[in-house]
Order: structure tokens, then C-alpha cells, then sequence
């Protein structure tokens, strides 16, 4: 790297709810049922038969619609929650299932009983079995004279497959803004074909009513529920039930399969496996009882297939022989905590370099842990899928950043705008024996990474991810959220290889990089940052929306769908542009579709 002097930026000290709001663009800009049968659902987690301390069968609601998700070629998950109309009544609600091929249910192929019980907080997971590969089928559950509305899943596709397409979100925070992202993909689902749904995390938000990104929240009728951050089981309990009662939501969940992974705000901002930034044991207690809580209350209200270890979400989906998507967790299960500038600053604001280069270098940091990484291998080892997809959090593409540029996102004045940085870039072009001094110490500063959080914080980890896929010699195609903006990258490892690409989405509703560079016009930007980031081949930073992953056997395309706001439920559809890549050792990076 440069030898010229640098000034990273300096992360917020870890505190209880600030005055002024932990802003995450800035951020990120730094750093069971009983078997019924050979069709009957396998016993889940509080999805047990009848017994002591059920309701009599009385008035039910289906409070928060229906859900599926985790669907495998010959079974998926069924969700819902039941409770008694009488809110007094807490005692299990008994309820039945029936799965159909066609939306009247005449033709039952699947169902069974379970019970929605208070120690799951009334909701229900069933594992409806015995389907048959890459088919629509219906479903709903009856209990009490109540009947839920019909839901629509599909099964994975088996044996050759000749096309698979995915919808992926990242970032629903449900005071930012209305979640007119999932309004739009659950219209277009039987139009466009989507197969499934992929949340690659911040499902939901765990901040308080004064916390980042809700200054629409009282005028919009979005305040989160409880009034208070959420550490508590029953505070995430709460926070599940506000979330899910979006009606944007539940049409997204009723109308398609979703495969979902936790990110940090699902437990707290920041989070790695031993604590989070936005966590303090002194008021909130022992992190490892709210890592369990959060764990717990996301199991409860996602349509995810539960196993032995509640922590461990890392799980595999195969379409056929055409795509293996391998879901990670790059948050809870192995990551070491994450570096930061301002501990290698000096009381003079010099870095100390030697040191921060040593850190990001030490090979013991992970990100994914040691089981997961070998899970990993096995799974991209055993496929003879066309295409290897991670369905993870965060951006896995280089993403470095002239120092001065971030230096002055934390400190306005104290380095350069991005526009500043492109003007003196052009001034070298034309005349360099005209810069000032300081305008060659400003082109001649290190670029370093922008978000120390991302695999950009853990080199050595994302070199052992890169260093096997190349050994393996598959087709590499990383899908990752958390910026709250979109990108495509190329990536390519230490030795400036290519591995494969990074297709990245925008958020569902919170605030990007407009946020914190008001000055700067999006398009330009988006221009300026592909120009400065040599990698990086589109970036859009101030759109909220979600992408479509399209594989086939010739290619793995993506194509970003935006919505023209999140602030009223009055919106317009905004194409983004389209990407895609190639199979074959010769073809791994993007080009425009």
C-alpha cells in the first residue's frame, strides 16, 4: 500500500440509544405435527397433537396469513400463527392442515394435524412431505370453524432443470418506509415465474422508536412495536408479530416458497458471535441470552426447517443439476469480531499501518468458522450443478475506497467528496505537473475498504472461499444484501484471478447511501464509484427494490427491479439494468445482458 499518511474513519462509540441515531448508509460507507398417514407432516418444534391445556375448539384467527418456505424437491415447510379470538384464552389451539394441487382443494395430496401453542408464541411449522418435484401445489390450515386463507408453494425441481428464478430482498425495516418492494415481486410472481424467494437478512429492525431510520415512522403509521429495542425474547416476539402483520408482506409470503438467512439486525446491529456493537452488557445483559432469544423468535416466525442446534441456519437447495444454492451465515455461527479504524489511530491522528496490516492478515479471523467452511467444501465438492450460488449477508466483492473520500463521509471538510476526488482525477489527466501538493497527497492516499463488517474486514477468510471454488474450478455466483444499496462486482482474489460474480441487492425499505451523501447526484455517483472501484461494474445507491436471479444452462442472469418510493403506498415500477455471466473457467465476470 501508499506510504502516505491516512485517515480512516472512526467508528461511533458503542453506546445505548443515541440522540442522534446510528446512521447505517454512513456505516456501511465506514466500515411440528403428528404423521397422518404416509402424506402426514413430520413433527416440528411446538407442532405437536392434541393434549392437556389445548382450547376447545372455539373461535380461531389466523392472525398473520400463511407462509412457506424451505421447500426441497419432495416436501416444504407450512407456517402460520392460530390464536384464540377471546385474547383472554392462552391455552394451544389444536388445528388441521391439507396441502392441494389445485387452488379449490379438491384434490388433496397432503395433511395432517399440529398445534399452535403459547410456548412457540402460537405459531405453527409443519413439514408436509411426500410432493413431488418442481410443482405448484396450495395450502391452508382450518381450526375452531376458522379457515386461512390459501397460500402457494412449490417444491424443487429435479434432474434437468432448464431454468430457476429467484427473488431476493435484503433490508425490510418496517418505520423507513412502506414495504412496497414486496408489494410489487408478490404481483409479478405468476407473470414473471418466480420460484422462490431468497431473504438474505434484516428481516426485521431491532431498535427502539427513536432508532435509525424512523423519522417517517409516526406520519407514515409505522412506529415499532414494543416502544422499546428489542432484547427480550418476547421484544422480539413483538417485533416478529408488527412485522408480519404487513399486509405487503404476508401477500409476499402467501404467494411464493422463501428461503431466508438472519443478518445482524435480527439480533443487533453489528452483531458477530460473541457480541454486537449495538449491545451493552452492563443495561442489556449477557449477549449470549439475547443471541438465544433472537435466535429463538426468528425459528418461531420464519417457515425455516428447523434442527438440532437452534444457532446453525447454514442449509443447501439444489434445482436439479443446474443450480446449488448453498445458504451461509456470516454473522452468528463463526465470525471473529470485526477490525476498526479508529483502534489503530494515534493521538496525533496517524495510523498505525504496520498493525492494521498485520490484523487483516492474521489467519485466524473468520467469518464463516471452521464447520461451516468445511460444510461449505463438501457441498460445492458433491455438486454437479451448473452454477454454485452463496445466498449470504455481505458484499464479498473488493470494495476499496480512496481514504480521503471516507475520511471526509465521518468528518464533512476534512477530506474529499467523491465528485472532489473525480475533478482532481481529471485535473491529472489533462496537466499533472498542476496539482497542488495536497491534491497529489489526496490521489496518492491508500484506498482502503469502505466497510471493515463486509468479507472486505476478513481477507484471509474470503481467500480460503475463493482459493477452493477456483480448485474446484465451479461457476461462482455470490448473492449478498446488508448495504441497503445495489451492486454487481467481479470477483477476483488476491492474484487478481477471476473467480466469479457478485450480484448484491438493494434494500426493501431502508435508507441508502443517499442518505449521507446529500450533495453528490446518484447517477453520478454510481458512475464515479464503477470508475473508482476497479471491480465493480454497477452500483445504484439510492433506490430501494430487490433483484431477479434467472439460471439457466447457457447463463446466470440478474436484473434489478426498483420502486420509485417506500413514503407512499402510491409507487411506480423502475427497471434497473441487467447483468449476467457465463459457465466456463474462461468466462467468469459480468457483462451487461
Amino acid at each position: 500500500m501508499n506510504k502516505t499518511p491516512w485517515h480512516p474513519l472512526i467508528r461511533n462509540d458503542e453506546r445505548e440509544a443515541p440522540a442522534e441515531p446510528i446512521d447505517h448508509a454512513r456505516r456501511h460507507l465506514v466500515r411440528g405435527a403428528l404423521a397422518a398417514g404416509a402424506l402426514a407432516g413430520l413433527p416440528l418444534a411446538g407442532c405437536s397433537g392434541g393434549g392437556e391445556g389445548e382450547a376447545a375448539a372455539g373461535a380461531v384467527v389466523f392472525s398473520h396469513g400463511v407462509a412457506s418456505g424451505d421447500p426441497l424437491s419432495d416436501r416444504v415447510i407450512l407456517w402460520t400463527r392460530a390464536l384464540a379470538q377471546d385474547a383472554a384464552d392462552l391455552r394451544d389451539v389444536p388445528l388441521s392442515w391439507e396441502v392441494a394441487s389445485d387452488p379449490g382443494f379438491t384434490a388433496l395430496v397432503a395433511s395432517g394435524g399440529a398445534t399452535a401453542r403459547a410456548a412457540a408464541d402460537f405459531c405453527v411449522k409443519v413439514d408436509a412431505i411426500g410432493l413431488k418435484p418442481g410443482t405448484r401445489y396450495w395450502y391452508r390450515f382450518k381450526a375452531g370453524g376458522a379457515t386461512s386463507e390459501a397460500g402457494r408453494t412449490k417444491t424443487l425441481p429435479a434432474g434437468d432443470v432448464s431454468r430457476v428464478k429467484l427473488a431476493v430482498f435484503s433490508c425490510s425495516n418496517y418505520p423507513a418506509g412502506y414495504f412496497n418492494v414486496y408489494a410489487e415481486a408478490a404481483k409479478r410472481v405468476d407473470a414473471k415465474g418466480y420460484d422462490a424467494a431468497l431473504h438474505l437478512g434484516d428481516y426485521i429492525y431491532e431498535y427502539g422508536p427513536d432508532g435509525y431510520a424512523s423519522s417517517e415512522a409516526q406520519s407514515l403509521g409505522r412506529v415499532v412495536e414494543p416502544a422499546r429495542e428489542t432484547v427480550a425474547l418476547e421484544d422480539y416476539r413483538r417485533r416478529y408479530a408488527q412485522y408480519r402483520s404487513d399486509a405487503d408482506l404476508q401477500a409476499l409470503h402467501a404467494a411464493l416458497p422463501m428461503i431466508a438467512v438472519w443478518d445482524d439486525h435480527e439480533f443487533a446491529n453489528d452483531a458477530w458471535k460473541d457480541g454486537a456493537q449495538n449491545h451493552q452488557p452492563a443495561a442489556e445483559g449477557e449477549f449470549a441470552a439475547r443471541k438465544a432469544a433472537a435466535a429463538q423468535a426468528w425459528r418461531e416466525w420464519l417457515p425455516v426447517r428447523d434442527g438440532a442446534d437452534p444457532l446453525t441456519i447454514h442449509r443447501g437447495f439444489d434445482f436439479g443439476t443446474l443450480l446449488s444454492l448453498h445458504m451461509l451465515d456470516t454473522r452468528m455461527a463463526g465470525r471473529d469480531r470485526q477490525l476498526d479504524y479508529s483502534d489503530y489511530l494515534s493521538a496525533s491522528g496517524q495510523v498505525d499501518r504496520a498493525r492494521f496490516e498485520t490484523d487483516m492478515a492474521r489467519p485466524d479471523r473468520s467469518l464463516l468458522g471452521a464447520a461451516q467452511q468445511q460444510w461449505l467444501q463438501g457441498r460445492m465438492q458433491a455438486s454437479a450443478a451448473t452454477w454454485q450460488v452463496l445466498g449470504q449477508q455481505v458484499l464479498m466483492g473488493r470494495m476499496l475506497i480512496p481514504a480521503p473520500i471516507l475520511l471526509n463521509v465521518r468528518v464533512p471538510g476534512s477530506g474529499v467528496t467523491v465528485s472532489q476526488f473525480a475533478a482532481i482525477a481529471a485535473k491529472a489527466q489533462r496537466d499533472p505537473n498542476s496539482l497542488t501538493p495536497q491534491e497529489q497527497a489526496v490521489l496518492g492516499a491508500p484506498r482502503i475498504p469502505y466497510n471493515l463488517d463486509a468479507w472486505d474486514g476478513y481477507p484471509v477468510a474470503r481467500e480460503q472461499v475463493f482459493g477452493m471454488t477456483r480448485q474446484l474450478d465451479r461457476n461462482l455466483v455470490v448473492l449478498a444484501g446488508d448495504t441497503h444499496n445495489a451492486w454487481a462486482n467481479n470477483l477476483r482474489d488476491a492474484s487478481d484471478m477471476p473467480v466469479g460474480v457478485e450480484f448484491a441487492v438493494a434494500s426493501v425499505s431502508s435508507p441508502g447511501i443517499e442518505r449521507v451523501l446529500t450533495g453528490e447526484d446518484p447517477r453520478q455517483l454510481a458512475a464515479s464509484l464503477t470508475q473508482l472501484i476497479e471491480p465493480l461494474a454497477f452500483a445504484d445507491t439510492s433506490r430501494r427494490g430487490y433483484m431477479v436471479v434467472t439460471a439457466t444452462p447457457a447463463e446466470c442472469r440478474c436484473d434489478w427491479v426498483f420502486v420509485s418510493t417506500v413514503l407512499s403506498r402510491e409507487y411506480e415500477v423502475v427497471p434497473g439494468p441487467s447483468w449476467r455471466t457465463l459457465p466456463g473457467a474462461g468466462q467468469r465476470r459480468l457483462m451487461p445482458a
